[in-house]
């Protein structure tokens, strides 16, 4: 296959839709199957290996109930040119109305991947991986969660950019922002935002201090847990972190209704997050003021430098 029959193949992946409820499971698991290419796992998987994972995404990201319907996408995607299936031929023969049942799939071991000619194109070109994973995104995703999506199945959207062979390498770690979010109590560590949905963090993301495409490992004592807001404003350099010590500085450009910051004002202050469960080491420190030392600071959040003195505000200290 070309890389143009590849990508049409992909664009015309079908998906089950009903009035406004539109089944996410195919962009999911295709999705889902482009990061553990990337990551150099095997090309074939066993549903019973690949259905926790899958069913988590449901239920964060898909329609209600879609967690149950796991199985689904596993099987139907064959249809579509893009997906092969290996196992027993009584069930890997049926005819595609005929879908096994998740008990089915996992008592007969039957493994599923991309086709051969889709494998091999995926695997010598990491630029067409980051193009259908854009294409997937901005086809079946609100831009407002895309992000989410990625980063949960293991494709960092700045990664997918990366022009050398050393850059395409470099994927995020999955498990970076469940750690996070864990080492903060799922709570924005500027605001406190901790608000919940079925049990799934919502507008809370992890956040890198110093940027992934700028080398900052996945680790939690690199990254923060930020609402998409203050994510949002981190990223653009309205407050940084300084390296080393953590301490929460101020851009001196930044205004808050119509007028600057000045000496003296303390940020919000946060309430103390421990971090006993997620055993990293780390922690939330309030009640602790400090002022930055003056000049031009390296911002590692915002990846800019960042120029002028620091305001009074409260710190967030990881160890």
């Amino acid at each position: 296959m070309t890389r143009d029959e590849i990508l049409a193949a992909f664009d015309r992946i079908r998906v089950w839709q009903q009035g406004d409820r539109r089944a996410v499971h195919k962009p999911l698991l295709v999705l889902l199957a482009l990061g553990r290419l990337l990551r150099g796992e095997a090309p074939l998987v066993e549903f019973a290996g690949i259905e926790d994972k899958l069913g988590k995404l449901l239920e964060e990201f898909g329609p209600s109930g879609s967690e149950k319907t796991r199985h689904n996408p596993f099987w139907h995607l064959r249809t579509d040119g893009v997906w092969q299936l290996a196992g027993p031929a009584e069930i890997t023969s049926r005819p595609a109305g005929a879908t096994p049942t998740i008990t089915e799939l996992r008592r007969g071991h039957v493994e599923g991947g991309f086709a051969e000619p889709v494998r091999l194109a995926l695997a010598h070109d990491p630029a067409l991986v980051a193009e259908i994973a854009r294409r997937i995104l901005n086809a079946h995703f609100p831009e407002s969660i895309r992000r989410d999506v990625a980063d949960a199945v293991g494709l960092g959207l700045d990664a997918d950019n990366a022009t050398t062979p050393e850059q395409a390498q470099r994927r995020r770690d999955p498990a970076f922002r469940e750690n996070v979010l864990l080492a903060y109590e799922y709570r924005c560590c500027v605001c406190g935002h901790d608000l919940r949905m079925g049990g799934h963090a919502i507008g809370l993301e992890a956040a890198h201090i110093k940027w992934f495409q700028a080398r900052g490992p996945d680790v939690v004592q690199n990254g923060l847990a930020l609402c998409s807001l203050h994510h949002k404003i981190f990223d653009l350099g309205a407050f940084t972190v300084l390296p080393g010590n953590h301490q929460i500085v101020f851009s001196r450009h930044l205004h808050v209704n119509g007028r600057r910051r000045h000496q003296g004002e303390a940020a919000r202050p946060s309430r103390r997050r421990p971090d006993s469960a997620a055993g990293q080491g780390v922690f939330a420190e309030s009640g602790v003021s400090a002022v930055a030392p003056g000049g031009s600071v390296q911002g590692a959040g915002a990846g800019v430098v960042l120029v002028g003195p620091g305001l009074p505000v409260r710190l967030t200290r990881l160890t």
